[in-house]
């Protein structure tokens, strides 16, 4: 297959997406579109003028621009807008189901109350549901480098909407807030029947993952790649099959790698990791899923690995086995179709 044809194959495959951090889909134009709609004053007031700010160096220079343009989101529309532009996108993409973190500690600090975020996604998940039958939900995110107190305020919020959500997420800067500082606001969620993910692994050590699994008994890991160098974690993770949802734009965008050939990613499926694809902040880091998978077949990976990938997606989701298997017999016969 040639690239266009190879593109419109991964674009129609079956599969979830598990890494995507709903304020990060906040594309300039809307991002701009909302300021003037909220009387928000921002540093740039050109559309070319804050393109030009998203050449990160590292994760905190990304963080810096996140969190600006966080604050122009302000009303349950703006929430629900957010949503639905990349429930949209997410169809162009070929994901049937997602699991999309939100930063409600940011929202609040912007003295917008967790209501209104909450409320404000879930239309917006219920709007994309009806127009592109894409299933899904939220996973409130913990931000790491702020006082755990602030986790612990922002969870006691959450509990009237337990019901609302699928789980609990940690993110933001990795470094230096190990997942051990979170064990009790981990063991609240678990009471609340939230499901346990983390980030650990990205610019923090194989060290940050093993905490992930043995303090914050943690069901999937998020991003995971510093996993690799430790191979005792590497048998423990294939053994006991807890996924890793790879990003693999974000790790170049952010130079977790320079090249997006250095991502163990070969290695991880050889030594039977549940490795899967996911676009993590696409509106920063250059693509959403379909352009993820691109680029690694533009950098040394199969149509194999990559349906490796999207199965793994499917795998690793908290949904039903009775929804995995209708997905998976969706997948099988796309494969059937553009790999056997």
């Amino acid at each position: 297959m040639d690239h266009t044809e190879l593109r419109k194959a991964i674009a129609c495959m079956p599969k979830t997406e598990l890494h995507l951090h709903i304020e990060g889909t906040l594309e300039a134009p809307l991002a701009l579109q909302l300021a003037s709609r909220n009387n928000v004053s921002l540093p740039w007031n050109t559309l070319e003028e804050l393109e030009k700010q998203y050449d990160f160096s590292n994760l905190q220079s990304f963080l810096d621009l996140y969190y600006i343009l966080m604050g122009t989101l302000k009303t349950q529309e703006d929430f629900a807008d957010l949503m639905f532009a990349y429930l949209q996108r997410a169809h162009e993409n070929g994901i049937r189901h997602a699991e999309i973190f939100f930063d409600p500690q940011v929202h609040m600090n912007n003295h917008i109350p967790f209501s209104t975020v909450i409320k404000g996604l879930l239309n917006g998940l219920d709007l994309g549901k009806q127009a592109f039958g894409i299933t899904g939900g939220l996973i409130l995110c913990i931000i790491r480098d702020m006082p755990v107190e602030s986790a612990e305020a922002v969870l006691k919020e959450a509990e009237p909407y337990a019901k609302d959500l699928i789980g609990i997420g940690l993110d933001s800067a990795e470094v230096g807030y190990p997942p051990e500082l979170f064990e009790a606001v981990y063991r609240k969620a678990r009471q609340l029947g939230l499901h346990c993910v983390a980030h650990a692994g990205e610019e923090g050590p194989a060290d940050y993952v093993k905490q992930a699994l043995d303090v914050l008994h943690v069901e999937r890991i998020d991003h995971g790649i510093h996993a690799y160098d430790d191979p005792e974690l590497v048998q423990r993770l294939a053994q006991e099959q807890i996924p890793l949802t790879s990003c693999p734009l974000s790790n170049k965008r952010l130079k977790v790698v320079n090249d997006i050939r250095e991502l163990p990613l070969h290695e991880m499926l050889q030594a039977g990791l549940r490795v899967c694809i996911n676009s993590d902040d696409p509106a920063y880091f250059g693509g959403y899923l379909v352009d993820n998978y691109m680029a690694l077949l533009e950098n040394g990976y199969s149509l194999e690995e990559c349906a490796t990938f999207a199965r793994n997606s499917i795998e690793a989701c908290f949904i039903s086995r009775e929804e995995k298997d209708t997905l998976l017999a969706d997948f099988d016969k796309w494969y059937e179709q553009y790999v056997k």
